[in-house]
């Protein structure tokens, strides 16, 4: 059933749930952990046998329905000529910060195959080797703005908006640039053999409707247009966005992704009962005994019917999360009787 994943992105019927997690690829595996010992993420990243090799871990663990490519969003920053680094316990750090029109002129045009080619090297050697979709991703504009303009991972975003409610051109400005090498990054990845891709935006639930609608939808719906003629299928999740489903699904996305604090049942009603919906059990369930992960996880089925449905957590796996419950609750869900 190598399309089950990419038969529910599709919304067509399918005989058993698929499931994927977010984060699959890293932090919560012991192998993962024994090669951060000796690489950073960038230098994984910017392996293509290491970052195929972690992407593939998970599979063979888990028995997951679909691959997602272990990188990283700030990725096609680097190929912009950001000066940046992944700092342990903090996340992406960006030396130079984006804050003017002459700030925003300085990141140079993407060339995927030239500023990122390890990335697509990577996907290629994965193809080969999968039995099942590769999933392809980026950050949305709004996320890689935030880290740009913030100079790293924020609470409030407050620099961000500012820029966005004061100075409108320069934002347009970023937000072009941004839109553009995103576009361009996620096509390739198809091109490259990716069977799905998946836009993460995950500061934009910062964000009031009517300020996503202003400033950040005309942009995501540029990224997902520009990768109608692939006809592969498009996912897009953020956090923290239940209030925003419906404008960020109206981007353009084939499915739409939930967090864990709405109810699957609850975005069905928003959304409509034609739009395949991916989600969302809350990652900290899995610290629980298994009796509790299997019943909130089967709260999730219940409430889509199992169709038009791609299980997913509502974010990241935890790094203390326990592979082995990864791998029931894969069963757990394949057992379903939609």
């Amino acid at each position: 059933m190598r399309d089950l994943f990419l038969r529910a992105c599709r919304g067509e019927p399918t005989e058993q749930v698929p499931v994927w997690f977010m984060r699959q690829a890293g932090r919560s595996l012991p192998e993962y952990r024994a090669l951060r010992e000796r690489h950073s993420i960038l230098e994984m990243c910017r392996t293509p046998e290491l970052a195929t090799e972690v992407t593939l871990q998970p599979v063979r663990r888990l028995g997951v329905d679909a691959a997602i490519l272990f990188s990283d969003i700030v990725v096609p920053l680097q190929g912009m000529g950001v000066d940046l680094d992944i700092e342990p316990g903090r996340g992406p750090v960006i030396a130079q910060p984006v804050r003017s029109s002459s700030d925003v002129a300085r990141l140079t045009p993407l060339d995927p195959a030239g500023d990122a080619g390890y990335v697509l090297d990577a996907v290629k050697m994965l193809v080969s080797e999968l039995d099942i979709p590769l999933i392809g991703f980026a950050g949305a504009p709004f996320t890689l703005a935030s880290y740009l303009i913030e100079g790293g991972p924020s609470r409030d975003h407050a620099r961000t908006k500012a820029l966005m409610f004061s100075e409108p051109e320069v934002w347009g400005q970023l937000m072009q640039r941004l839109s553009d090498a995103v576009s361009v990054y996620l096509r390739a990845q198809v091109e490259a053999g990716a069977s799905a891709i998946q836009l993460f935006d995950s500061w934009v639930g910062s964000l009031s409707p009517i300020d996503y609608e202003l400033y950040v939808a005309p942009w995501v719906t540029s990224i997902f247009d520009g990768l109608d003629d692939l006809g592969i299928s498009r996912i897009h999740f953020g956090v923290v966005t239940g209030e925003l489903l419906q404008p960020m699904h109206a981007t353009g996305c084939d499915v739409m992704g939930v967090d864990w604090r709405v109810p699957m049942d609850q975005a069905r009603a928003r959304l409509g009962e034609d739009v395949p919906l991916q989600g969302n059990l809350d990652p900290a369930i899995l610290l629980a005994p298994w009796e509790v992960v299997a019943q909130r996880a089967t709260d999730v089925l219940d409430r889509t019917g199992g169709q038009k449905h791609i299980f997913n957590l509502g974010h990241g796996v935890l790094p203390q999360t326990d592979p082995g419950q990864l791998a029931r609750l894969v069963e757990h869900i394949h057992a379903f009787q939609p």
